[in-house]
């Protein structure tokens, strides 16, 4: 049977998903890899004339009943074919099965889940990897426009534009909680965002990967953080690694009472090159992992929040226990000499970038 890797490409409205299918059906087909893509189902049922901004709800629910139905059912069937492939296969959904809640009350999609005979949770479980790409309607306006997709109810107008943000955010929050999910930043030049969906791409596949310099700052935090930020609480433990230059780590990430349970190692393969491979496992074998941690190293404890700030992604991580007091903010996918867009109520103490002392490995020691 072949390897299947699952990943959603997701986003707010004209985010550049339909260009990023294209260039990964060219790039992964071009290393000998299968890649499916399956098609956007609310564009097809809209294309088929769904109302989804009806005000029958009766009609909005069976009609999102239907949407999720046949999404389970286009993965399954691509999954299956796939199963029948020599080759190592990629499955790229245009959306997953989660962006269908962020279009409706909690409510209803509790019923629709339980109607079909699922859950949030399973439907996280089904996907490798979610990679977010942000909307142009936050911090590229002057490409945002809705000529290529005729579907799109979310008009180049101020009132449109707040619209596309939201549903930027709304999507980001029903994916929260998934191990691997990427948000991809807007940038100025549209070909670095393509080139970071095709990077997260080829580290899910296990592929060696260009040793990223993430931006980090030490800050203070002097205002409220914006009302949609995602808060998330991480225990981040270090177990005892049997080969030299490997790092072994266990997560825990809770989320609105729910968790979630990540092993990761990175393995350094050459000074700009390193191998990062992360499955999500059950409570069960993270309990039993637990017992392997390293005695060395003490357990990172810290509150992360993570919001969009002008198309730019950040997470600042409010840091407990033994290193209580210490505030980091870090942003990831902004390419050399591309500004960081810093929000107003972050106050930058020092750039730390590259600084390993401030590494969480580092900070783990004794």
């Amino acid at each position: 049977m072949a390897n299947i890797t699952r990943i959603v490409l997701t986003g707010g409205p004209c985010a550049g998903k339909t260009t990023a299918l294209t260039k990964i059906v060219e790039h992964f087909s071009s290393m000998g890899y299968q890649v499916f893509t399956l098609p956007e189902v609310p564009t097809m049922f809209t294309a088929a004339g769904m109302n989804y901004l009806t005000t029958n709800k009766e009609y909005f629910y069976q009609g999102e009943k239907a949407t999720l139905e046949i999404q389970l059912a286009l993965e399954d069937k691509f999954y299956r074919m796939a199963q029948e492939c020599a080759e190592p296969c990629i499955i790229v959904c245009d959306r997953g099965t989660l962006d269908i809640s962020a279009y409706m009350a909690p409510e209803m999609w509790d019923d629709i889940t339980r109607a079909v005979g699922t859950s949030s949770a399973e439907l996280r479980e089904r996907y490798d990897a979610v990679l977010h790409l942000v909307s142009a309607a936050d911090g590229a306006e002057q490409y945002y426009t809705t000529a290529n997709n005729a579907q799109r109810y979310e008009a180049m107008t101020e009132e449109g534009l707040n619209i596309a943000r939201s549903l930027d955010k709304k999507v980001i929050k029903a994916w929260t909680g998934h191990p691997h999910l990427r948000v991809i930043n807007n940038h100025d030049d549209f070909d670095a965002k393509m080139k970071r969906v095709l990077k997260e791409i080829g580290g899910v596949l296990g592929l060696p990967q260009p040793i990223e310099l993430e931006r980090k700052y030490i800050v203070k935090i002097n205002g409220p953080l914006p009302a949609d930020a995602i808060d998330i609480d991480i225990i981040q433990t270090y177990l005892r690694s049997a080969e030299p230059g490997t790092e072994v780590r266990l997560r825990r990430r809770g989320w609105q009472g729910k968790y979630m349970y990540v092993h990761t190692t990175k393995k350094r393969i050459s000074p700009t090159e390193e191998l990062v491979t992360e499955r999500q496992i059950n409570n069960s074998l993270y309990e039993m992992m637990l017992s392997l941690a390293d005695p060395d190293k003490r357990t990172i404890r810290k509150h992360r929040s993570s919001f969009i700030w002008q198309g730019q992604y950040f997470e600042v991580d409010t840091y407990q226990d033994a290193l209580e007091g210490l505030v980091i903010l870090e942003t990831k996918g902004i390419e050399e000499g591309e500004p960081v867009k810093l929000p107003p109520f972050i106050e930058v103490l020092e750039d730390i970038t590259g600084n390993t002392a401030y590494y969480n490995h580092s900070l783990a020691g004794k």
